[in-house]
């Protein structure tokens, strides 16, 4: 009976120990997109082919990294992994935001144009819960989008189809950058209150006869839960890294806007603090010390490079607004 109880715990031990290393291999962050592969095959630039291609390719890598998509999973060890999952989460809100955008003013001439039916049913295939298992799954509905996406890109291709376009207009590139402006200063937001704040009420602020459904305080404790706090670092990771991708691809099809508007330092000044956000992270675990205390604060830090990104996303949409 005793060596039975310690050949189980033996095996219970290595199986421990395979479960633990496949976590630390699954849980590797992928790689920034190079901009070389945003190129058409035959060199030509087509507009729209870039953040087409850089839509496509995000959720592609998203789906085929190491270990596959995990937020679904119901089995171990990814069952219980949280920080991928999280990246995995931040990731596919920026796709989602893109491929709306992209739906209803990129692919779009004018207000009364009709939305291309790819990107419309693409859109819809993105937004099915990432943690859907059954049938259908998310793996399965996000790989459809990547068809659809795909066919949509094929189109624009064809010269002799003047059905997809893309416009990289001013105007349409700053309603997905207001998009990104609201996505960033919540995601700072959260980020600072991993240390507890007492903020503001400052919903009403600016209109004297503005009004909302209910009374609010007028100021409240706002504090991240601690066991959720490297849940929110790393869903901005994944946030910024999708967004990293974006904003490069962007730079090649806006570019003519970009140049006419002398904004394009501003757009590579935003893609330089995102950068920053995808730095290595050497801690074992996502530190959460006070704001001047003895041990890091990480989510401090990166609410540091998000809120600089914010500013530099609003100086742009000032530009583009600019005649």
């Amino acid at each position: 009976m005793q060596m039975t109880w310690k050949k189980g715990a033996g095996i219970a031990a290595v199986l421990l120990l395979i479960g633990y290393l496949v976590s630390v291999w699954w849980s590797v962050e992928p790689d920034v997109l190079d901009t070389q592969q945003f190129q058409t095959p035959t060199g030509e630039k087509v507009v729209g082919y870039a953040t087409t291609t850089s839509l496509i390719m995000t959720v592609d890598t998203l789906l085929n990294k190491s270990g596959g998509w995990l937020s679904n999973d119901v089995m171990p060890p990814s069952v219980m992994m949280d920080n991928m999952p999280a990246f995995e989460f931040g990731a596919i809100e920026q796709v989602r935001d893109l491929a709306l955008i992209m739906r209803k003013e990129f692919s779009r001439s004018q207000s009364q144009s009709t939305a291309d039916a790819d990107l419309l049913a693409a859109h819809s295939k993105l937004n099915i819960e990432h943690t859907s298992w059954l049938i259908p799954s998310a793996e399965s509905e996000y790989k459809d989008a990547i068809k659809l996406l795909s066919l949509y890109r094929a189109r624009m291709l064809d010269s002799n189809n003047p059905d997809a376009q893309f416009y990289a207009r001013a105007d349409n590139l700053n309603e997905w950058l207001k998009e990104v402006q609201k996505r960033l200063g919540s995601m700072s937001q959260r980020l600072s209150a991993s240390v507890g704040q007492d903020r503001l009420n400052t919903d009403l602020a600016g209109d004297s006869v503005a009004s909302q459904s209910t009374p609010n305080h007028a100021s409240q404790q706002i504090k991240t839960n601690w066991w959720k706090i490297d849940d929110v670092f790393y869903e901005t990771r994944g946030a910024t890294w999708a967004l990293l991708n974006f904003m490069k691809a962007i730079e090649v099809d806006f570019a003519d806007v970009l140049k006419k508007k002398n904004a394009t330092v501003s757009l590579q000044q935003i893609i330089r603090e995102l950068e920053e956000t995808q730095q290595p992270v050497w801690s074992p675990m996502i530190l959460n010390g006070s704001g001047f205390g003895i041990v890091a604060n990480h989510s401090l830090v990166m609410a540091n490079y998000i809120s600089r990104a914010n500013a530099a996303v609003i100086d742009l949409t000032n530009l583009l607004t600019q005649g």
